[in-house]
């Protein structure tokens, strides 16, 4: 019972992990380090972007868990971790840490969707300026951002498939930017389409690509680096279909 128990907690961590956009070399040391704290020396880990298998050791039974939805949300990637040194120094039992671990789990104080919509469309005006866009274009900068990104978080509510989702963002999105052209002759289309898609790019992903590249885990940062590349194509395809349509 306590083995099954470590091994509970141990998947328990790595799928919070996983769940929130952590890197797949820091979940299998994290999920290491824990069940070594626990007296388990020679457990195999092996995790992917969309599961973790965990075995006590090389001739034991493989617990899989399964990961079908992904988010970002370091917060509780740095929970988990603040909880596995806690592990790691003695001071949590096994079923102290997996209720800590659910608790974490369970918490979803993330950012209010106003608030996102509202930084997403500060940092469009900004991304505006420093691809050396003029003040003029920074208010159109704004709205469209703030279309764009409330356009991304209400498909993503409704489609299943995120690339669909980021693909009609993105279709959104340049046609708010041709319309705020309409209305203020003179602005420059590109800056603020380069300026308003900024929060959109899949930039999280491409940097655990290449961290876990970095780290040997071929199999993770090649899936990540091409998840990233379909995301970043769907959001050119949709800014695209619009410009040649329209502009």
């Amino acid at each position: 019972m306590k083995q099954e128990r470590i091994t509970k907690v141990c998947l328990l961590a790595g799928e919070i992990m996983l769940k929130n956009g952590a890197e797949t070399y820091r979940i299998e040391d994290t999920m290491t380090r824990i069940a070594q704290a626990y007296g388990v020396e020679d457990a195999q880990i092996h995790a992917t972007p969309t599961a973790i298998m965990f075995a006590e050791d090389m001739t034991s039974p493989t617990n899989f868990v399964r990961i079908n939805v992904r988010a970002t949300d370091l917060d509780k990637v740095s929970k988990v971790n603040s909880i596995s040194r806690h592990i790691s120094a003695g001071k949590l039992t096994v079923k102290e840490a997996r209720e800590k671990l659910l608790e974490v789990e369970a918490n979803s104080e993330t950012y209010p969707k106003w608030l996102q919509i509202a930084a997403a469309s500060f940092a469009s005006g900004c991304f505006t300026i420093m691809f050396q866009g003029s003040w003029l274009e920074f208010l159109p900068a704004i709205i469209v951002g703030m279309i764009g990104y409330y356009s991304m978080l209400s498909f993503h509510e409704v489609l299943k498939i995120r690339f669909f989702a980021e693909f009609l963002a993105s279709v959104f999105l340049a046609l708010s930017a041709f319309l705020v052209i309409m209305i203020h002759s003179g602005l420059d289309i590109d800056k603020i389409i380069i300026g308003s898609v900024m929060p959109l790019v899949p930039g999280l992903l491409i940097t655990n690509a290449v961290r876990d590249l970095m780290a040997g885990h071929l199999v993770s940062g090649i899936t990540k680096g091409v998840e990233a590349i379909l995301t970043a194509l769907a959001i050119g395809a949709g800014v695209a279909v619009v410009l040649l349509v329209f502009y």
